[in-house]
């Protein structure tokens, strides 16, 4: 004695409701996945725009104090700021400035307030030059002055 055609349906059925909860539990693994990676991305972005800075600067005017240039830098992010020379490195048209050759005035700023970067005059020559700063999280403004 055989399976009858509704016995053959059955299995056929049971068949087909295993692989389909198989191929959405699938989706919604790929989903969750795509999700998190989503939600990981937007808090990066988000931290990185409240960790935002600019040199506010007058670039025919740059003033100086003993040996060194004073460049000004306000926080223009949503957070503190860490302001060490391990958090900060500065370049000068395209070189790296030895952490020994610049300082910050303050150890960290709140939003919308701002600091001093002292940078020894030796590291600058008289001319035209550009300043970069490159923050945390790799947020950077570039300023472009004479002295």
């Amino acid at each position: 004695m055989g399976f009858s055609l509704t016995g053959a349906h059955v299995i056929f059925f049971v068949a087909a409701v295993i692989v389909a909860g198989m191929v959405s539990g699938i989706f919604i693994g790929i989903t969750s996945n795509v999700s998190t990676s989503l939600s990981n991305r937007g808090d990066r972005i988000q931290e990185q725009l409240d960790t935002d800075f600019t040199i506010i600067n007058d670039p025919k005017n740059i003033p100086t104090e003993g040996s060194d240039c004073i460049f000004y830098i306000k926080n223009i992010g949503g957070k503190k700021l860490i302001t060490t020379n391990e958090t900060f490195q500065l370049f000068m048209d395209g070189e790296i400035i030895a952490t020994a050759n610049y300082n910050f005035s303050d150890d960290s700023i709140q939003a919308s307030e701002y600091t001093k970067i002292y940078v020894a005059q030796s590291t600058i020559s008289p001319g035209d030059h550009t300043l970069r700063v490159v923050g945390p999280l790799a947020v950077k403004d570039e300023f472009t002055f004479e002295i």
